[in-house]
């Protein structure tokens, strides 16, 4: 099987070795591969480059791609799926939702209308992006690929200090205050996100399922580990994460795996994502994998009746309706 492939934030830590992964095992796809700046004068971008230009005759394409914008992802998603239509692209085989944002370090951040930066980027605009998109995959189906993380689940990262968890009101989640602990509340921000993205897919999962022509498209929702050489950790994080990663974390990693084998680089997470993607591993199944491993995720996650709730206040978030989805019988 053969199709295009979308992968967000695809000049991150992670998604350069994906893409580098990708193109040399799996070389008859099509990549779109979207960015927030699609200008060299981006060293991140500038480094995806030069990865694809090591495969020559790749089929890819860079485009711009801010995930902050929820407008911008759906008239991105309306040109892909056009493009599909008119044959300019071949049926979507994956959607790889690896964009992220955390803020660690300084005050909330806010998309232009008002949302709160983490939950959009890592969790809204991606709902939006699936649901426009999930009527583009061939009758053969294919795979969406949601990735959460371990702090889904209370008392599991180091990074830790108030527990994740959905609110009753789960507009609350779209706002955020300043508070003088920017690294404990910026990481519940960002924990929440990766709880809802969990969530949500579990939702997802049930209703491609129930749907004839669209049940052949597995979810599978990942935590792809605790990546030791990532840049998130340099990345709006106070300084002393930033010397544990240098000093700490990075040198002594096989020595700390031994007590946490969660702990990886971007390129061993990058070759599982993607196999999993192209559905090598685990073809055909559905749900949640901490890195290859079949575990029950969080207790709180596998809420059924809050599946359902989010499922609809995130349909409501995403601007997504029963007539610009395949997915409309079940919005």
């Amino acid at each position: 099987m053969t199709g295009t492939v979308i992968i967000t934030g695809a000049n991150g830590s992670l998604a350069i070795p994906a893409v580098r992964y990708l193109l040399d095992k799996y070389s008859d796809y099509t990549l779109v591969l979207t960015v927030r700046n699609t200008e060299d004068s981006d060293p991140n971008t500038k480094r995806l480059r030069e990865t694809i230009a090591k495969f020559p005759k790749a089929q890819t394409s860079i485009r711009q791609l801010d995930l902050a914008d929820l407008d911008a992802v759906h008239e991105f998603a309306g040109t892909i799926a056009s493009e599909i239509t008119d044959k300019k692209l071949p049926p979507l085989a994956s959607i790889i939702c690896n964009a992220y944002y955390w803020n660690l370090s300084k005050d909330p951040e806010f998309a232009a209308d008002g949302v709160e930066r983490t939950i959009r980027v890592n969790y809204i605009s991606h709902v939006a992006l699936v649901l426009r998109l999930v009527g583009s995959f061939g009758p053969e189906g294919g795979r969406i690929m949601l990735l959460t993380s371990d702090g889904h689940d209370r008392g599991v990262n180091g990074l830790e200090k108030y527990p994740p968890g959905i609110p009753d009101d789960l507009d609350s989640m779209l706002k955020a205050t300043p508070d003088p602990d920017k690294l404990g509340r910026g990481f519940q921000r960002y924990a929440n996100s990766k709880l809802a993205t969990l969530m949500w897919g579990y939702a997802l999962n049930r209703y491609l399922e129930k749907d004839e022509t669209l049940r052949n498209i597995t979810v599978i929702i990942m935590d792809p580990g605790n990546m030791v050489d990532s840049r998130a950790l340099r990345t709006n994080t106070p300084q002393y994460v930033q010397y544990a990663q240098k000093f700490v974390l990075q040198p002594l990693r096989p020595l700390l795996r031994l007590k946490d084998p969660s702990l990886r680089t971007t390129a061993d997470a990058a070759v599982d994502v993607i196999d999993l993607a192209m559905n090598k591993v685990y073809p055909g199944e559905r749900g949640y994998l901490r890195q290859l491993r079949k575990v029950p995720s969080s207790k709180d996650s596998m809420d059924e009746d809050k599946q359902q709730k989010l499922w609809v206040k995130s349909a409501e978030w995403a601007k997504i309706t029963k007539e610009n989805t395949a997915l409309g019988e079940y919005i």
